[in-house]
């Protein structure tokens, strides 16, 4: 009995058989299937713009939904097609999603959409973000928008997402209110510092420093040095070198040069940046040859000059009427792949012309040719007088205001 075959049985198996393809089609074939392993296709992504998110019943990893962002053909509708996915019961906001969203509303300039979607993390509370994703945003606020009042907001709205603050951050917006000119706000958000749990370091010093030089305030740029040891902070190269071009700028060398003084004193190596100010600032005032001989000091120390340096001494040679000795030092910055600028062979043409150095003058004119320098018609006019003088008399057909000039 137990081999015979069971009619019932082989009548369902035959029928089974023959309908299996409809089962096929209904169970895996049909809209309303929960398909996880069936990613969204490349065309849909390619037009998430207008497919209806609500009701597209597959299922959306967050990679997923990061790729349908990044292939937004209008990065403007961002926000919207973040509403759309936000009502899903798969979705999971994550800091990358949000990133990528801000991302294209800045591309699309549209900074009210940012501050909705900042409301909008802040009230569902779903997802903490890092100090990197509000630096990001607040950059945007500072750089792209020019909203400085909303930069400042959020720094100090972080805490109310769930994050604090890092000095990076904080530092930021203290140079972006420097930056800006807005010296009286700076003062503001940096005693607010303990509020937001940041440490003061010696880069925020230095941008209190860089705040107070800029409006003048040169007393009270030297009463932050008294800042940095309460702070378990110690002054570095930039922030001398910050006083220093202040002090230069407005004719204090002599105090600039005591702040080099005092480096040395406190162990602090000046750099090529510190040697390049006092050198244009003793220029400036007529000395020249103090600021070549600090030069050969630089030289003598081992202090890499950098392309700065070289500029400020080929235009003290200049200032000193050393034109010779600046044709030589010109040589030589060549031959270091230093450039000079277009003012300095303009400076050494008109030096040698009236000095009657005119043996020089096809080098200086070859070099200035071959580094992609045009010379002038003014300065032509001034070459031309020099060799076939009217009267005899080398340089006196333009005068020197007219040769510069051009």
């Amino acid at each position: 009995m137990q081999n015979l075959i069971n009619p019932y049985k082989t009548m369902f198996l035959v029928r089974f058989v023959s309908y299996r393809p409809i089962i096929h089609r209904l169970i895996f074939q049909s809209p309303l299937c929960f398909s996880p392993s069936r990613p969204f296709s490349s065309s849909q992504i390619q037009n998430s713009d207008e497919i209806n998110l609500v009701n597209y019943k597959d299922w959306l990893s967050p990679n997923e939904v990061i790729k349908i962002f990044q292939n937004l053909k209008n990065p403007n509708s961002a926000l919207t097609v973040l509403n759309q996915i936000s009502k899903r019961k798969d979705y999971k906001p994550n800091e990358a999603i949000y990133n990528v969203v801000v991302k294209n509303l800045a591309i699309a300039k549209n900074f009210d959409a940012i501050e909705t979607l900042m409301e909008k993390i802040k009230f569902e509370r779903k997802c903490r973000l890092s100090d990197e994703f509000f630096y990001n945003v607040i950059k945007i606020y500072g750089h792209l928008a020019g909203r400085i009042n909303r930069a400042i907001e959020t720094l100090f709205d972080m805490p109310n997402y769930k994050c604090w603050p890092s000095v990076k951050t904080f530092n930021f917006v203290l140079n972006l209110l420097v930056n800006t000119k807005q010296f009286d706000v700076v003062h503001k958000v940096y005693i607010r510092a303990s509020d937001l749990g940041v440490e003061i370091d010696a880069c925020c010093l230095n941008i209190i420093v860089k705040g107070l030089c800029h409006c003048g305030e040169l007393d009270a740029a030297y009463k932050v040095f008294d800042e940095f040891p309460k702070q378990k902070c110690q002054p570095n190269v930039r922030t001398f070198s910050t006083i220093m071009h202040a002090l230069c700028e407005r004719g204090r060398v002599n105090e600039a040069l005591g702040l080099l003084e005092r480096m040395e004193k406190e162990d602090v190596e000046p750099d090529a940046i510190v040697f390049n100010t006092l050198i244009s600032g003793l220029r400036k005032q007529g000395r020249a040859d103090e600021g070549i001989e600090m030069f050969k000091k630089v030289m003598l120390k081992g202090c890499d000059p950098n392309p700065g340096t070289y500029q400020e001494v080929l235009y003290a040679l200049l200032d000193a009427k050393r034109y010779l000795e600046a044709k030589d030092f010109m040589a030589v910055m060549i031959d270091k792949r230093v450039n000079p600028s277009f003012e300095s062979y303009k400076l050494l043409i008109h030096g040698l012309c009236n000095g009657k150095l005119l043996a020089d003058l096809d080098w200086v004119l070859r070099q200035m040719v071959r580094h992609g320098f045009v010379p002038r018609m003014g300065m032509w006019r001034h070459i031309l007088g020099c060799l076939f003088p009217p009267d005899g008399d080398c340089c006196t057909a333009y005068s020197d205001e007219e040769i510069l000039a051009d």
